[in-house]
């Protein structure tokens, strides 16, 4: 289940079906062994790495013409099945192969937090590639969610492999400030909503979820429930949008915007921050995060929520000055300096890129929020290598929730850089990404329906929904507790 919230939507198969004669294939690249494809259909190879992981590996029909996109998927619930993949919807998939570009993906050893074997899985996947059909003139790293911020680990730890990345929707804050913001917000729910909930050293995740569940569902019965709702969201900066084919709320729709929140709370953030945050402390050997020396004041009045806060408690009655009291004279959590550090290895950024890098992020994003991008770039320019990064937004609620045509658009100026050896600033506009995605079609301009009709109240056409392309020039917030690695 989890799994399918932390990447793209699932497409169905039905909608793959690529007429591979209206698209030529990618040049070949000169000198390039062209041993992966074949004549025929595409040819799907799978097998087992030395620590269990598994990996799939498809090469196109034809003439393969020398590039590799090596996908990292994302999150998989702890103890859930977990197959390997190589790209993130078959649509997108289909076009790369009729296009001559060979997919390859690890399962990874293990569920959750994977990502410490994720990154030698990833790479012994490569060595799998390299010794079957001989190494790849270009090898492009991808992925979505957790498989975003194991794509920048990848080129961060292994920037030989890789002739550029394209990160979506990834975790690119980090994991040691990714849960810390999590437990700020959790903290404000425990103080402010269920002082039963376990935050840390969670003992019977389950039941902690199910607990935090409850409390969270009676408070949205109550307006001064709601305001502290609210609070924990502005803590975390989640978005007031939440469903991807729905309109986003006006600017003053506090209560629309609180309602969309709780919906991130109890659809897709609580599992992370009551439940799973017990694996992620067995793996690291510890708490990796901390409350000491958070200023929750700050933090509500620096988020782009604060104006939604301050309203809903008016509404309700409530004092925020108060409450944020609460939260500030609250037992501060320290970490385990063991688990920080395990967790800053598992991984955290330097900046030192030394590849193109194109990353892409909705706007409504409230599970990895599009702040994420505001910190990679941060640490990128800081360490002299904001020449090699471009970001592109779209406009949509949903995490991961880019059209196939979207995706492919995205690609194709990432494989522009490579080509040309600059960065085509024209394509990367808003309106041209929009009119190069326009331009493939109806087949795929689509996003999977969210209900029995499509926006408009037309009917779903095998599970889909007709969605334009929806780019736009967008600048995200500060991050709000930024963690990086600065030697």
């Amino acid at each position: 289940m989890v799994r399918k919230l932390l990447g793209p939507s699932r497409l169905l198969a039905a909608a793959a079906v690529v007429a591979a004669s209206l698209w030529p294939a990618a040049p070949v690249l000169a000198g390039q062994q062209q041993t992966c494809g074949g004549t025929g259909s595409v040819s799907t190879v799978t097998g087992t790495l030395g620590d269990g992981a598994t990996y799939l590996i498809q090469c196109p029909s034809g003439t393969w013409n020398g590039t590799l996109f090596l996908y990292s998927h994302g999150y998989v619930e702890p103890g859930s099945a977990n197959p390997a993949e190589d790209v993130g919807d078959p649509v997108t998939g289909g076009w790369l192969l009729s296009h001559g570009y060979a997919l390859a993906g690890s399962s990874y050893a293990s569920t959750g937090w994977a990502i410490q074997q994720a990154l030698p899985d990833q790479i012994g996947t490569l060595d799998v590639f390299d010794s079957s059909y001989g190494r790849p003139a270009r090898t492009i790293a991808w992925g979505h969610s957790l498989g975003g911020i194991i794509t920048a680990g990848l080129i961060q730890r292994y920037p030989r492999r890789f002739s550029a990345a394209m990160p979506m929707c990834g975790v690119l804050s980090g994991g040691v400030a990714t849960w810390n913001v999590a437990l700020d917000a959790a903290v404000a729910f425990q103080q402010l909503v269920d002082p039963s909930v376990q935050v840390v050293d969670i003992s019977n995740p389950e039941e902690n979820l199910d607990g935090a569940e409850a409390a969270i569902t009676a408070a949205q019965a109550t307006p001064q429930g709601r305001a502290r709702i609210a609070l924990g969201a502005a803590l975390g900066d989640t978005p007031g949008w939440f469903t991807p084919l729905s309109a986003e709320p006006a600017r003053h729709a506090y209560g629309a915007q609180e309602k969309n929140q709780y919906l991130w709370d109890t659809e897709v953030d609580f599992p992370f921050v009551f439940a799973f945050r017990a694996q992620l402390e067995a793996v690291a050997g510890g708490n990796p995060s901390w409350t000491t020396g958070v200023n929750f004041a700050r933090l509500v009045r620096q988020s782009p929520d604060y104006q939604e806060v301050r309203r809903l408690y008016q509404r309700a009655g409530l004092s925020l000055r108060k409450d944020l009291r609460t939260l500030n004279e609250a037992p501060r959590i320290g970490p385990d300096p063991a688990a920080v550090l395990y967790l800053s290895r598992n991984i955290s950024f330097n900046g030192r890129i030394s590849v193109p890098v194109l990353s892409m992020h909705t706007t409504g994003d409230g599970l990895v929020i599009p702040e994420n991008e505001q910190a990679y770039k941060q640490v990128v320019d800081r360490a002299g290598n904001g020449r090699l990064l471009r970001q592109v937004f779209v406009h949509r609620a949903g995490h991961c929730a880019f059209t196939p045509a979207e995706t492919i658009a995205a690609v194709k100026v990432l494989l522009r850089r490579l080509n040309t050896g600059s960065w085509d600033s024209r394509a990367l506009r808003p309106g041209k990404l929009n009119a190069a995605a326009a331009a493939l079609g109806p087949g795929y301009n689509i996003y999977t329906a969210q209900g029995p009709t499509c926006p408009g109240g037309t009917t779903p056409v095998d599970g889909v929904c007709p969605t334009a392309p929806a780019f736009i020039r967008y600048t995200p917030p500060r991050y709000p507790r930024p963690f990086d690695i600065k030697k």
